[in-house]
């Protein structure tokens, strides 16, 4: 059983970094070169379907992680999920500072009510994201030594 809660949590963990990436090297540069208003009303777009769903993603993550120390305490290779999930943990705790309040801000944008400085606020989540991306794929790395 414990050996299917450690694939299981790999993969999801695996899955939430192939989004993460995605948004941050496909997705915004996509978005970035669409004409006019499209790209901000995009990301708007992406900022609430996404804003919905990741944080059920991180946190079950960070869930699966914890349970899988703790059901595997006894074995070789629980340093390395105790990390990753300390990782995890960071990664929620940016999301929250940091990320989810500018989220908040531009999923309500339109051409018409964004603010001035709205490229800047999108170009800093852009780099916090960056930073975030990172930390998750460190997370999924440690996983993985895990696993052998």
């Amino acid at each position: 059983m414990l050996n299917a809660l450690e694939v299981f949590t790999t993969v999801v963990v695996g899955l939430m970094v192939g989004v993460e990436f995605s948004v941050a090297f496909v997705m915004n540069r996509i978005f970035n070169a669409l004409p006019e208003d499209s790209g901000q009303l995009a990301r708007a777009h992406g900022g609430r379907m996404l804003g919905a769903v990741m944080p059920v993603w991180y946190i079950g993550s960070l869930g699966l992680a914890a349970v899988w120390a703790i059901a595997g305490w006894h074995r070789p290779g629980v340093g390395l999920v105790v990390t990753a999930g300390a990782l995890l943990i960071l990664s929620v705790i940016m999301s929250i500072l940091l990320l989810v309040p500018i989220n908040n801000r531009g999923k309500t944008w339109t051409p018409e009510n964004r603010p001035a400085d709205w490229k800047e606020q999108m170009n800093r989540w852009d780099r916090w994201h960056y930073v975030r991306v990172a930390v998750i794929i460190a997370a999924f790395t440690l996983l993985v030594a895990a696993l052998a």
